[in-house]
């Protein structure tokens, strides 16, 4: 199912026409046609998975991060799994007409404030082919139509998503436009996409800090900033040596060019002695090399020397930085400096300290005693995610259904005028 439009404006109009529709479908339609989606997907596997292998070559001729490999890299299980998330975006409730408040004026007009779609949205991201079905179901089961930008390195791979998710609409009776790539247009569609005000509602960049820093700094449509994640742990001087251990080697290892991956632990120098040699030990047994400081230096042998560029690193590789600080003072004092207010986690024995931690800490997930990796939308239970929201306004955290809806002011009255 392909669009006749040849620009990437007139696609982000068909978008705009078709949301009108879209936005009006019943919680039943839109179950329907994400439940065609994911049929769809897994009948086109054999098509999905061909063209990433042409992209993944590509990307590996062209000096491609192995991180981004890693994102980029579709199998069979990964495509299923692609599938599974838009029933579970199908199973969740509709966000849309949701009732927020209600109230009823001295004059007798009654008020009620519903959710309600924004109408398109756009997503600017890289290499990140989980995001084209993630984002597109989302928008659907929220009402609203989506326009995509996935860049060069997925390019085959997101076409091959996009005709699939079209067709299953189509055949569900539904306006295909409300699917939208801008993919073939290269740089050149994202800036449309960037410039689209009053056609696009609102834009959602998932990617590199400089990707995302552009199309904050160049945009004139409404961003949700999604933000890189220089995430931090702490290891308290009471932390137990089995949960730091599992913990940190979990949150470095289990997807380490994800977002949510820890990329430096600090350790309360009253624990260092105790905790240090076993969990660089078993980080190393996971194929990890430490960039420690000069007192973890000390403690173990052959560390990579830290310096400050490693406090402010995103690594999205099997790398992590590890510095002894004083207490949990100077632990705050560095996430302060450094955090990019993605995520932190702090593991301790002391429910005073985790308290601290959780109220001081000014990041979009604050946590005690658990890996960084929890921080998902599947994980926190939307089924899928629009991205990691590090910013304050409309939305912060995992990004679901809700967050993809505005809210407006029902008033009904009997004929009532302002004096």
């Amino acid at each position: 199912m392909t669009t006749t439009a040849t620009t990437a404006r007139e696609r982000m109009l068909l978008a705009k026409e078709a949301s009108r529709s879209v936005g009006l479908l019943s919680d039943a339609a839109k179950r329907d046609a994400l439940e065609a989606i994911a049929r769809a997907i897994e009948n086109a596997a054999g098509d999905i998975v061909a063209a990433n292998a042409e992209d993944l070559e590509r990307g590996r001729s062209t000096g491609l991060s192995v991180a981004l490999q890693d994102r980029l890299r579709l199998d069979e299980p990964r495509v299923a799994s692609l599938a599974a998330a838009v029933r579970e975006v199908a199973e969740l409730p509709d966000p849309v007409g949701r009732v927020l408040d209600t109230r009823t004026l001295a004059n007798g007009v009654a008020l009620t404030k519903v959710a309600v779609p924004f109408g398109v949205v756009g997503s600017i991201y890289e290499a990140r082919p989980n995001v084209t079905v993630d984002i597109a179901a989302l928008a659907l089961r929220s009402g609203n139509a989506v326009v995509l930008r996935g860049g060069t390195a997925a390019e085959r791979t997101n076409a091959a998503l996009v005709r699939a998710m079209r067709g299953a609409l189509a055949e569900q009776g539904i306006d295909p436009e409300a699917i939208q790539t801008v993919d073939d247009f290269g740089r050149e569609g994202a800036r449309e996409l960037m410039q689209a005000r009053g056609i696009v509602d609102v834009l959602v960049p998932r990617g590199s800090a400089q990707l995302i820093e552009t199309v904050v700094t160049e945009s004139s449509v409404p961003v949700i900033e999604t933000g890189a994640g220089v995430v931090h742990i702490v290891l308290d001087s009471t932390a137990r040596l089995d949960w730091a251990r599992d913990i940190v080697v979990n949150a470095k290892t289990q997807r380490p060019s994800v977002c949510n991956s820890v990329e430096t632990v600090l350790v309360v120098k009253d624990a260092a002695a105790r905790l240090v040699p076993p969990v660089v030990e078993a980080l190393r047994g996971s194929g990890v090399t430490v960039h420690g400081d000069e007192t973890v230096s000390a403690l173990v042998s052959d560390v990579v020397p830290a310096t400050d560029e490693d406090w402010s690193t995103e690594y999205l590789s099997l790398d992590i930085a590890m510095r002894v600080v004083d207490d949990l003072d100077e632990a705050l004092d560095h996430i302060r400096r450094y955090s990019t207010h993605h995520t932190e986690s702090i593991i301790t024995d002391d429910p005073a300290h985790a308290e601290r931690f959780l109220a001081e800490v000014d990041s979009a997930v604050v946590m005690a005693n658990a890996s960084t990796r929890f921080t998902d939308g599947g994980e926190f239970g939307f089924g899928a995610e629009v991205g990691i929201s590090t910013q304050k306004l409309h939305a912060r955290g995992p990004m679901g259904l809700s967050e993809l809806t505005s809210t407006k002011w029902l008033a009904r009255g009997v004929g009532q005028v302002r004096d």
